[in-house]
């Protein structure tokens, strides 16, 4: 039997795919209703939401010829509260016996109260971002991109720089081994020597801070491919201010990256890492700034950075511009590797879609001397953390 779904402004902005799942062929009818597209157009200038409204504003467009525009044409003055406008509109457009498809439960509370049908749209697949779609890891059929990884009879196949190698070994990287599969393909981009430019996305706690760290002292300590690590960090202030902190720079720097202080001493526990210290034998030592540097971002507009390995921590919260500006800093003998998760976009300006993280993917991928790789598993950082992850809080 023919159904009539009429979609509110929530089920196209949590999947832009709704259209078409619920026309199902052309088994259904789909309306919208005028006011819905008249909220789109106020929350195309919300920085948070904007990508979600392009996907919404696309896929429309894409179904224009198959869905209805539903209005009220009656004389009946226009209601101020949107969704009450909305539900006039689903009474009085001329679509047969109308399903309201809407996930906000005050809305299905007043659609009852006005005789109107309402179900959730159950099927949402909320938007992933290119850093998150592409994961690294190759699927049949799917475009095999440089520096990518597919499953070969169950092992890790590296279609790398010197042609495609089976990863059956295991890697230790400054004592460090990994706990995952993922990780140690992690380990497989950080430690090679053509791909000079590496990002890792994952939610927290799958280590991604760790594993970079772990491969730069590698990397410059061991096998002494680098002179210095720079670790850059953009500096976006959820609390207090930086300006109003106490103290000079490295002062007022010390609360957002008390973490790394705490990252780097475990690594130098497991393996002594004495040359990134100003004195090793004192705790808490400051590190020397000829061998590892902390630095805010915008500490290194000017410089022209060589011989060095670059960790940009929470790179989703940077501009596509300001990413830019950074990467052509980095001149001869450079290994660069870009870390975060799209999905905790903490600059106000910046979202899931338009953020630096998922721009170097989506215009990195393919080139030869660049990987990219989403870490999964069911280990991250502890017991806590994996409940957390697995229940999908």
């Amino acid at each position: 039997m023919k159904k009539s779904y009429i979609l509110d402004t929530n089920a196209l902005l949590e999947d832009p795919n709704c259209i078409r799942i619920l026309r199902n062929g052309e088994e259904n009818a789909v309306g919208i209703p005028f006011h819905v597209i008249l909220e789109l157009n106020k929350l195309k200038k919300e920085p948070r939401v904007q990508h979600l409204v392009a996907k919404a504003i696309d896929s429309i467009r894409e179904n224009l010829e198959v869905i209805q525009i539903v209005k009220d044409d009656g004389a009946e003055p226009l209601i101020p509260n949107v969704d009450l406008q909305i539900l006039k509109e689903v009474k009085n457009g001329g679509m047969a016996d109308p399903i309201l498809v809407t996930n906000d439960r005050i809305l299905q509370l007043l659609a009852e109260f006005n005789g109107v049908r309402s179900q959730e749209f159950k099927s949402s697949h909320p938007f992933e971002s290119d850093s998150q779609l592409y994961t690294g890891i190759i699927r049949d059929g799917e475009e095999r991109y440089p520096n990518s990884f597919e499953w070969h009879e169950g092992k890790p196949l590296f279609h790398g720089p010197d042609g495609p190698k089976l990863v059956d070994y295991e890697h230790e990287v400054w004592k460090v081994k990994p706990r995952t599969v993922y990780q140690n393909l992690a380990f497989e981009l950080l430690l090679n020597g053509h791909i000079d430019l590496v990002t890792l996305q994952s939610e927290a706690g799958f280590g991604k801070t760790y594993l970079a760290l772990a491969a730069a002292l590698y990397l410059t300590l061991e096998q002494k491919r680098f002179d210095k690590i720079y670790v850059l960090k953009p500096m976006i202030e959820i609390g207090a201010k930086m300006g109003y902190l106490p103290g000079d720079v490295e002062e007022k720097l010390e609360p957002y990256i008390r973490y790394l202080h705490g990252l780097t001493s475990k690594l130098h526990a497991i393996r002594p890492a004495n040359k990134i210290f100003s004195d090793p034998k004192v705790e808490h030592s400051k590190y020397d700034p000829n061998k590892f540097e902390i630095l805010p971002l915008a500490f290194i507009r000017g410089m022209n950075i060589e011989n060095a390995c670059v960790i940009i921590d929470e790179t989703q919260n940077l501009s596509r511009t300001e990413i830019r500006a950074v990467l052509t800093r980095m001149g001869e003998n450079v290994k660069c590797i870009c870390l975060g998760d799209t999905r905790q976009v903490d600059n106000p300006y910046l979202n899931e879609s338009n953020n630096a993280l998922n721009w170097i993917v989506r215009m990195l991928r393919g080139s030869h001397n660049y990987g990219h790789l989403v870490l999964k598993g069911h280990k991250s950082r502890g017991p806590i953390c994996d409940a957390v992850l697995k229940s999908g809080l």
